[in-house]
């Protein structure tokens, strides 16, 4: 109850972290080994899901000529051919995002650890397992745009989900029926009615880890998170730091981080981002999004305005509520 109550009364902005995180070269050491190659692991496949799901079009056509002409076995079973394979990518993604809540918590364990005095401490001296909480928190925003902006991955489910009722009604044996069973077609239709599945499955993994984890205190996690915020916002202020980015796409990977773990944080603390006692300088955050050119960081500022929890609370300060509007 200390601990909570620590948080819930710090009410300043200690001296912000002051150092560059290599997020184009940092290198686990002997140390950081083991939960790099973990995670490693799951991080090498990220790309290639990404990749998929910006090339998935969906099978709308076959679905709408299949529900308007009912009778027609042969436009009904095209619709199903073309759905099957789809949902098989569906069922895919979703595991992955399982796979991504596991590899959260070995980051999170390694780097709120009593290995170190604070969470400067163990982002500095485990930059490369920092890197790759970045790298995830990265591959969750920009899966979550990607989800936003493609409306047949609900409607293929959906689809799939009526016509596999209808197939065990009439006692059909389905094609492909074995591709998801009830149970986990439940979990995958919730994973995907949610408008940012991914981000909700980090933010529950987040607070799953902090609630099993008894032993930390909650401001372990929560200092962990407002310190990479922190550590963001000032590389991406700072022009020194700045220049050592070798790559603009640095730049857009460090706006993305600063923004997520900013979601996070909103979710795990118990007051939130937003609030006087936060320990993000979210004006200073919000400042540097909007120093950005506008095309490259709207999909940013509607993250924080639609999918962060505390932003309409009443202790939100006016002058961030108007920044974001």
């Amino acid at each position: 109850m200390g601990n909570l109550l620590k948080v819930l009364t710090c009410t300043d902005l200690e001296q912000e972290p002051n150092f560059f995180l290599d997020f184009e070269n940092a290198q686990p050491t002997d140390a950081e080994r083991e939960v790099w190659e973990q995670v490693d692991v799951v991080l090498k496949d990220a790309k290639g899901i990404l990749d998929e799901l910006q090339a998935y079009k969906g099978a709308g056509q076959e679905i709408r000529e299949a529900i308007q002409n009912p009778n027609d076995e042969a436009l009904q079973e095209q619709a199903w051919a073309a759905v099957v394979p789809l949902v098989g990518k569906l069922k895919k993604f979703y595991e992955f995002s399982q796979r991504l809540e596991a590899a959260l918590h070995s980051l999170l364990r390694a780097l709120t650890s009593e290995t170190y005095d604070d969470p400067t401490q163990h982002l500095e001296r485990e930059q490369a397992l920092a890197k790759q909480f970045a790298e995830i928190l990265h591959f969750t925003l920009r899966f979550d745009e990607l989800k936003m902006t493609n409306p047949a991955i609900q409607n293929d489910f959906s689809y799939y989900r009526r016509t596999l009722s209808r197939m065990r009604i009439n006692n059909v044996p389905a094609e492909g029926e074995n591709e998801v069973n009830n149970e986990l077609a439940n979990r995958i239709s919730l994973f995907y009615a949610d408008a940012t599945p991914m981000l909700k499955t980090l933010s529950d993994g987040t607070t799953k880890f902090v609630s099993e984890n008894k032993n930390l205190p909650i401001e372990n996690t929560t200092d962990c998170l407002s310190t990479m915020a922190s550590v963001c916002k000032v590389m991406l202020e700072t022009p020194e730091y700045r220049s050592r980015f070798t790559s603009e796409e640095t730049v857009s990977f460090c706006l993305r981080v600063m923004v997520g773990v900013i979601i996070l944080y909103d979710y795990v603390h118990p007051v939130g981002a937003f609030a006087k006692s936060s320990k993000i300088d979210m004006k200073g955050c919000i400042k540097v999004l909007k120093d950005q050119p506008p095309n490259s960081v709207e999909g940013l500022l509607n993250a924080l305005r639609y999918t962060t929890k505390h932003l309409n609370d009443e202790s939100t300060n006016k002058t961030i509520k108007s920044m974001l509007q």
